[in-house]
């Protein structure tokens, strides 16, 4: 079917633009896509479609998606009004509580997801899928092709983390024996059944499909909503994953506004949602889903450089790497930087004031911002200023000679420096800890005798998702590097990353991530007898 709805709009392409333009592009285009990242543009916009009881449908509001690169409508997206989700909300309700399978119901299913991910692997794995994914990535979420193809590697090597006999494996039980012949106590890692995943723009591809897999993996049936900027990249994911022989059924994908997708959420009533964005929405999603969630949400990330300076070149270009790489719109970006004054003499700022100009719009290393605008930059750098002290130490400027729509942010790489003593008032914390999800860092240095006060700013700071430090014991950040090479951003596969301090938080990429955010714990006692001989009825107790 993919492979028939591709070819029909190559030929509706090769009418628009005539067949030698478009077709060296085309073929090299996987079978299963629907899209060609080169070919999508005002004159041949894409589609998006929705998901739902194992069939595409599109809706009766198509919503129009304009290019972040120069404001041409790109891309039409079905977004599924409130009138709409009754599918969807039968789809979810469909789904027993003990899941589509669990240790003791379709076990062979383990087996399958093992095949499955094993399949789509090796497809990520081929230059062309790869490459298709990277320069879609790009299309919507512009950053540059280095970035945007780590993205699909680091996808592609989870899912060879889950081949063969991995998927079963995450369902490992443990038994207990117990106070007699035929008693022991069984511990099962078991799905809830009805879920819902709710993801950003930022990462189109890794955060939904990691997210998505590790709930099918448990036996859980989700609904996927992504953020309709970016969700062409999973609507196409998901035709791979089809293609690999994941069951039609087993997903639901949806494209709407917040509204639509609340009210879907609380009439489905998934036994658990997954939601990965801004704090603000995960604190009402807490409260409107009773506690039923799990949160990746906002992250206002540290790095302390300590006294000893070394390695200057390096430590610079890992500075400029976790504040403005992607454009900063990483939750793990770096948004303000300690140093140490034993780094003022060193040429630290200087060589980060170098690297950051080294960035153009040509090769995407830095891009519009999709959800903070230049104005709102700049009023919230004006803000920084007034407190005494405060300085611009490069950027603070709007990027020039483009052609990116006011609706998005289009800004210099920027760090302003801020006293260490004046941050600490009060007005102040507030203010300078503010997120900005753009190229924007604050820089503040302290001396030996300051540490305390360096501290004291990480305790009273609201987000623990990743920081670079040199102080662990008295921290709390759930993905935390430390030592000469310690970054925040450019989290792999291989280990945990995710918020700790905060019950709900999530994690992803793990098996350990995986098995808290997609089961939970159930005890089951086998008390087979014999009965003791000579047994007889007690007295009343």
């Amino acid at each position: 079917m993919s492979l028939i709805l591709s070819r029909r709009r190559l030929a509706a392409a090769v009418r628009r633009s005539g067949p030698a333009a478009l077709a060296s592009r085309w073929l090299h285009t996987p079978p299963f896509a629907t899209v060609s990242p080169q070919e999508i543009s005002g004159s041949s916009p894409a589609e998006v479609q929705n998901f739902v009881q194992g069939s595409w449908t599109t809706s009766g509001n198509w919503n129009w998606l304009v290019d972040p690169l120069n404001g041409e409508k790109f891309i039409k997206v079905a977004e599924v009004q409130e009138a709409e989700i009754k599918t969807f909300v039968e789809s979810l309700s469909n789904c027993p509580k003990h899941g589509l399978h669990n240790p003791l119901k379709a076990p062979e299913r383990y087996l399958m997801y093992g095949d499955i991910s094993a399949k789509a692997a090796n497809m990520l794995g081929q230059p062309v899928v790869s490459d298709f994914f990277a320069k879609l990535i790009q299309r919507v979420s512009p950053k540059s092709y280095q970035q945007a193809l780590a993205e699909v590697q680091v996808s592609q090597k989870f899912l060879e983390n889950f081949c063969g006999d991995q998927v079963r494996f995450l369902a490992r039980s443990f038994a207990v024996p117990g106070n007699h012949l035929g008693q022991s106590s069984n511990g099962y890692r078991w799905p809830y059944g009805p879920v819902a995943i709710i993801t950003p723009f930022n990462f189109p591809l890794e955060i939904p499909l990691l997210q998505l897999m590790g709930a099918l993996y448990m036996g859980n049936k989700p609904v996927l909503k992504v953020d309709s900027k970016v969700s062409i990249v999973m609507d196409q994911m998901l035709r791979l994953l089809h293609a690999c022989g994941m069951p039609a059924e087993d997903v639901d994908f949806i494209n709407s506004d917040g509204i639509t997708m609340n009210k879907l959420l609380l009439e489905a009533n998934p036994k658990m949602t997954l939601f990965t964005g801004s704090s603000r929405i995960a604190e009402k999603l807490a409260a409107d889903l009773k506690g039923k969630i799990k949160l990746e949400d906002a992250g206002f990330d540290w790095k302390i450089l300590g006294p000893d300076v070394q390695e200057v070149d390096y430590i610079a270009w890992v500075c400029d790497q976790d504040a403005y790489a992607c454009s900063g719109q990483k939750c793990s970006a770096q948004s303000i930087l300690f140093m140490h004054k034993n780094w003022s003499s060193s040429g630290l700022l200087d060589k980060m004031k170098s690297l950051s100009e080294r960035r153009k719009l040509e090769d995407l290393t830095i891009g519009p911002v999709l959800t903070v605008t230049t104005s709102s930059m700049i009023e919230h750098m004006k803000n920084l200023l007034k407190i005494p002290g405060s300085k611009v130490l490069f950027g603070g400027e709007p990027l020039e000679n483009h052609s990116i729509p006011e609706i998005y942010g289009a800004f210099k790489p920027t760090a302003v420096f801020v006293p260490l003593s004046e941050i600490l008032k009060s007005g102040n914390f507030e203010l300078v800890t503010r997120e900005i999800f753009g190229p924007f860092q604050v820089v503040t240095e302290y001396s030996d005798d300051e540490l305390e006060l360096v501290l004291e700013a990480c305790e009273r700071m609201k987000a623990h998702l990743t920081a670079a430090v040199e102080v662990l014991g008295r921290s709390v950040n759930g993905t935390t590097y430390a030592g000469i090479r310690a970054r925040t951003t450019g989290a792999p596969q291989n280990h945990w990353f995710g918020p700790a301090g905060d019950p709900r938080g999530a994690g992803i990429g793990t098996p350990e991530a995986i098995q808290l955010v997609w089961s939970c714990h159930r005890e089951i006692i086998y008390d087979i007898g014999p009965l003791p001989k000579n047994w007889a009825l007690p007295s009343a107790t």
